[in-house]
């Protein structure tokens, strides 16, 4: 059985919910509230399992992994089938673009420990910080809604969605709950609405998670 250390809002936690679904894995959830107690992430149990005192964390067996894109990538090669990637190099390489793209350089600015920083170490008001989380998702989603051209209005595995959606759809839960316009993303949108009908999407979201509030 693989257990994953999550949390129900996390994003990077979410990216992984729907990898495992999209395989048909099963697995236990462990929460970790990243709020609550300081932060559960922070203590000292936790941080003996994951150094990173991040979520998610995967463990299969003895194996720990850390870092939601290395678990999607870890998942790829031991449960290969079905595949979240395309079989062409190319287009392997165009997914994991898009990818890292919200992984790295949009997420990472939204994150819970970043707001936590603004708002309490650099005393940002909310509003500034507002401003900020928005600035950031729009200027994300308008290079990924210019990426998803290559797609023809098809899904990153032509009729079934895979690595890409499974990072797409956390992030525009993120500027949903920060209530970004996304009116300017028409790609991004069809691609979302036609995940959201299905289970793997569905039962990875964050409101149907065991932890959430």
């Amino acid at each position: 059985m693989l257990t994953l250390y999550s949390y129900w809002r996390s994003s990077a936690a979410y990216r992984v919910r729907i990898a495992l679904n999209l395989k048909g894995l099963a697995y236990e959830t462990v929460p970790v509230h990243l709020l609550k107690d300081g932060g559960q992430q922070h203590s000292a149990e936790y941080k003996a399992l994951n150094p990173q005192e991040l979520v998610p964390l995967l463990v299969d067996g003895q194996v720990r992994i850390g870092q939601s894109l290395a678990i999607i990538e870890y998942l790829e090669e031991i449960f290969p089938l079905p595949s979240l990637l395309p079989d062409d190099p190319l287009d392997r390489a165009r997914v994991r673009s898009l990818a890292l793209h919200v992984a790295c350089d949009v997420h990472p600015l939204n994150n819970t420990r970043v707001l936590q920083y603004l708002s309490g170490t650099l005393g940002v008001d909310d509003e500034a910080k507002q401003q900020w989380v928005r600035h950031w998702i729009a200027t994300g989603l308008a290079g990924f809604e210019q990426g998803l051209a290559d797609y023809d209005g098809q899904l990153s595995l032509g009729g079934r969605p895979g690595y890409l959606e499974a990072c797409l759809i956390p992030q525009v839960y993120n500027a949903r709950r920060f209530a970004c316009d996304l009116g300017a993303y028409p790609r991004i949108l069809q691609m979302v609405a036609r995940c959201e009908e299905l289970d793997a999407f569905r039962n990875a979201a964050p409101e149907v998670q065991p932890d959430a509030q």
